[in-house]
């Protein structure tokens, strides 16, 4: 008897589980439910993404924005890094110009022996005012002027008028580096160099050798030759260290290796 409401009872169960709907029974809807919830965070993990995505983008147009103006900012100063130096070097030599011209222009003049030997006798007159700088002072300036202005042509015939003249003047050596300059700022480099040359060769002791040492090597890479080039600038380096020229010439033999 037993053994008989067994298979009756299993046919009942399984015929009440089969007649409840998708929407009654309780395991359909917890599926449909985690469904649902799968989808959703599917479509979170999908738009956060989205969202990365378009930060990273962001971040990459800025970069290329702030790239592209260093680069403009670079060109600018390769441009004009000629004409800030010159500028530079011609302040400076203005400066130390004022500084040398000023003592020379309060010396007394020499005074005339007499015939017996003894210095003649100071006049009883009050003395006269010393004259203002010689004409030595006087025609560099108005060269130096004439780079002041940019008038570089000019300039440069000035210069090589008052070598001409004043050969043994204390200012020849600054007057024969601003005559190299003069054809260096036009881009006569092959009319340059030589003219540079002489200041390295002929005014050893100028406080303008390291800046014409460092202009032979730039004119020797603007004419093609590295090699006299490298061994210019590295002269800079180990004969005038800790120097502004010693610095130009070390940042121009990085960018040659470069």
């Amino acid at each position: 008897m037993k053994n008989l409401h067994l298979p009756i009872a299993a046919a009942l169960i399984a015929s009440g589980c089969s007649t409840l709907s998708p929407s009654e029974d309780p395991v359909a809807l917890k599926m449909t439910d985690l469904e649902a919830r799968i989808i959703r965070i599917e479509r979170v993990v999908e738009n956060q993404s989205l969202v990365q995505l378009a930060t990273e983008l962001d971040q990459l147009r800025a970069e290329s924005q702030a790239l592209r103006g260093e680069i403009e900012t670079l060109r600018f100063e390769t441009t004009n890094s000629d004409d800030r130096q010159r500028e530079l070097y011609v302040d400076v030599d203005r400066r130390l110009q004022a500084l040398e011209i000023a003592p020379r222009a309060f010396e007394p003049p020499p005074v005339a022996p007499q015939a017996g030997g003894f210095a003649a006798a100071e006049p009883s007159v009050p003395p006269v005012a010393a004259r203002p700088a010689g004409s030595d002072q006087q025609s560099y300036q108005a060269a130096f002027d004439l780079i002041q202005a940019r008038k570089y042509p000019e300039a440069g015939r000035a210069f090589t008028e008052f070598l001409a003249v004043y050969p043994t003047s204390p200012l020849a050596d600054n007057a024969q580096y601003w005559l190299a300059e003069t054809q260096y700022v036009q881009r006569q480099f092959s009319a340059a160099l030589p003219e540079f040359r002489k200041v390295v060769e002929q005014y050893p002791q100028s406080a303008k050798m390291p800046d014409a040492l460092l202009k032979v090597g730039y004119c020797q890479i603007e004419l093609g030759d590295t090699a006299a080039a490298r061994t210019s600038l590295q002269d800079v380096m180990r004969q005038f260290p800790d120097t502004t020229a010693a610095r130009l010439a070390s940042q121009r033999l990085e960018r040659m290796s470069q």
